[in-house]
């Protein structure tokens, strides 16, 4: 196992995991800046307004993503099972 390889596979991972999390993130931001938005026009300075819209927001974001976040994952676990025997 070369050095190259393990750098190439430690990359791709580190890609593959900020593919599956830019979404999500993403809408969490958008989401966070909208209710901040909202507060500052309100003066409402409520911190559960914060955190449960975003909360939410974020679950059903994870849940409709869920399916093309497996397809990521599995397309990344072949690449490995790959690899692995390639060495062996």
């Amino acid at each position: 196992m070369t050095e190259e390889l393990v750098i190439g596979v430690l990359t791709q991972a580190f890609y593959t995991s900020l593919i599956i999390l830019l979404p999500v993130l993403g809408i969490a931001l958008i989401v966070g800046i909208l209710i901040s938005i909202f507060q500052a026009a309100t003066s409402i300075q409520e911190m559960t307004l914060t955190f449960i819209p975003k909360l939410l927001v974020t679950a059903v974001a994870l849940i409709f993503l869920l399916p093309w976040i497996f397809e990521k994952m599995i397309s990344f676990m072949y690449k490995i099972v790959d690899i692995i025997n390639a060495i062996v």
